[in-house]
């Protein structure tokens, strides 16, 4: 899944129509701005995580306790991306009041299997600068990380209702992105972990809906052998 810097830009071209609160699972990548290496490194095939490579693949598994109706499936931190299924179980199996949904379901046939980039519209500490990595107070890190959500600047307003019935992709992995990129921070700040180019991560993220169980083996397959085939890997700088 190349980046095509082209189609980066602010307006989501994200599945028109696609309710991404609703029970489903999805394939998604994201990437470290500017694709560089911080997480780790591919030795003889087996990707060693650093301790901020750790730091990532915690954070993907506290989404589950984050989001009731989020369920996290196979995933792979690489050196510069991060690869994962996530499973969206449904709001009525977690007991949600589904009525509060302004979001029509639709018929899944009707759409496109294509990939998707999508924005995750965040503004908040994903956007930190070199000088925010050095000086961000504990004060103002707890105060991000408790109104991640309430301050975020999504667009699509019927996203922000939707979260009363299901967790959208979009916010699920804002916050990732957002409690990732705090992290980092302060390891910057206390670890000298290596210091990031403005954003920890890019504004932007892949996404695949995944519509059936030989699609599901194919990207599980692909996310588990992907540390293998790191010398082929199109994210690869």
């Amino acid at each position: 899944m190349p980046y095509n810097p082209a189609i980066h830009h602010r307006r989501s071209i994200r599945l028109k129509g696609y309710d991404y609160s609703q029970p489903g699972m999805y394939f998604v990548t994201i990437c470290v701005q500017d694709k560089v290496c911080l997480f780790g490194q591919v030795i003889e095939g087996v990707m060693q995580l650093n301790d901020a490579g750790k730091m990532v693949e915690k954070w993907y598994f506290e989404l589950a306790n984050k989001f009731a109706d989020i369920q996290c499936g196979e995933m792979v931190v690489m050196p510069n991306h991060f690869h994962a299924i996530i499973h969206n179980v449904g709001a009525d199996i977690v007991g949600a009041d589904l009525s509060v949904c302004p979001t029509n379901k639709l018929d899944q046939s009707n759409l496109s299997d294509q990939s998707n980039l999508s924005s995750d519209q965040s503004n908040l500490s994903d956007q930190s600068n070199l000088s925010n990595q050095s000086n961000l107070s504990n004060k103002t890190e707890k105060s991000i990380n408790a109104n991640t959500l309430a301050k975020s600047n999504i667009s699509d307003k019927s996203e922000i209702l939707g979260e009363h019935a299901g967790s959208p992709l979009s916010a699920v992995v804002q916050w990732f992105k957002t409690m990732s990129t705090n992290e980092y921070i302060r390891g910057v700040k206390n670890h000298n972990w290596k210091r990031f180019n403005g954003k920890l991560w890019q504004r932007n993220y892949w996404e695949h809906i995944i519509r059936n169980e030989r699609s599901y083996q194919n990207i599980a397959a692909y996310i588990i052998n992907n540390p293998a085939k790191w010398h082929q890997d199109s994210l690869r700088k």
